[in-house]
């Protein structure tokens, strides 16, 4: 099966920039797309971006223009730039074996962005 672990989170000051990346192991040809979620505490876990194999994107309307997501064979990354303090969340990583399904999650990754 897949394993999924995010690396890069932090704490960050309003304005500023953090990378995520997320290391995936096992049957890497069986996934169809590669997405990063993000959850406070009280709110739905909520998708912020995903990407296909053959690169096709999609963002959430609350980070487009500030976050890219991006992949190789083994990894895929988060760039966050222009972070507001309504980022701060854990944010997960999640494959589908289907086109954005989530059957896989890493444990996710604590951003915090200071103002």
């Amino acid at each position: 099966q897949v394993r999924l672990v995010e690396s890069g989170g932090g704490l960050v000051q309003a304005g500023g920039s953090l990378t995520l990346s997320c290391t995936a192991s096992g049957v890497i040809f069986s996934i169809m797309s590669r997405s990063w979620y993000r959850q406070v505490p009280g709110k739905q876990r909520e998708l912020v971006a995903g990407i296909t194999n053959d690169g096709s994107t999609k963002y959430a309307d609350s980070v487009k223009g500030r976050f890219t997501i991006s992949r190789d064979n083994t990894k895929v990354y988060l760039r966050m730039n222009s972070l507001k303090p309504e980022d701060t969340a854990v944010y997960y990583c999640s494959a589908g074996r289907r086109l954005w399904g989530v059957d896989y999650w890493g444990q996710g990754t604590q951003v915090t962005v200071s103002s």
